[in-house]
């Protein structure tokens, strides 16, 4: 049995991690019960940080307030420098990604996988409630990925935001956290090491509270990312 830091970065997600907290335990004790859930809030002004504080008697909750500074990928980063055990799971909190998945990847992070996608793009997995426009901006993102950095082609969806692996794949100091696709860095940074990846399928759905944080910003930063790691050359840290 392995012990797993499930990291949850948060932005005005009040609404979702009363209900996100206790299914994250409902389904991760099918496979440990070596586990803490990491809150890093970016202090969000609906105190979503405050509403998980709530459950820390409960369940094996730590809460983190960033102020001043703001960022899905940095936030991740920050989670797994505080993260008391080897092996991380990152996840939105804001129940589009599955918590019912979380046993696929520990069990496959317990066979020796280094890197567990959860993949809306291989069989068994799939999306719901996106308009044509948003799936076909999704893949074409996913098919840049594949054209400009080979090292992505260890799995079909390099876009995701669900994933485990070992902490020190976040903690590589060649990581530049920036922009909301943290994986693509991971690929990248990590790739001198050969890491074995693997993947769980899972069914992606449209939030039910709260509102995207995807835009312009969002896909500019993406592209500047893809361009960087083409030119990064590998090499030991």
């Amino acid at each position: 049995m392995i012990c797993v830091s499930i990291i949850l970065p948060t932005y005005n997600e009040a609404d979702n991690i009363g209900i996100v907290i206790p299914l994250i335990d409902k389904y991760i004790v099918e496979t440990t019960n070596c586990y803490e859930i990491i809150v890093v809030d970016d202090n969000s002004p609906d105190g979503t940080a405050y509403r998980a504080l709530e459950f820390k008697d409960i369940y094996p909750v730590r809460v983190f307030i960033r102020k001043g500074v703001r960022g899905l990928s940095s936030a991740i980063v920050f989670g797994a420098s505080k993260a008391r055990y080897d092996y991380v799971i990152v996840m939105d909190a804001d129940l589009q990604h599955p918590p019912s998945t979380i046993p696929g990847i520990v069990k496959l992070l317990e066979k020796g996988c280094d890197i567990v996608v959860a993949t809306r793009y291989s069989k068994g997995g799939g999306v719901l409630g996106w308009s044509r426009l948003r799936y076909l901006e999704s893949r074409l993102a996913t098919f840049l990925a594949h054209l400009i950095n080979p090292w992505t082609r260890t799995t079909s969806d390099p876009m995701s935001g669900f994933f485990g692996c070992k902490k020190e794949y976040l903690l590589n100091p060649l990581i530049k956290p920036r922009g909301y696709k943290i994986l693509v860095e991971v690929l990248s940074k990590n790739r001198y090491w050969r890491p074995r990846v693997c993947e769980v399928p899972y069914i992606f759905r449209s939030r039910v509270y709260g509102r995207s944080k995807l835009g312009s910003k969002t896909i500019i930063e993406y592209l500047i990312q893809l361009l960087d790691n083409l030119f990064y050359q590998p090499r030991r840290y």
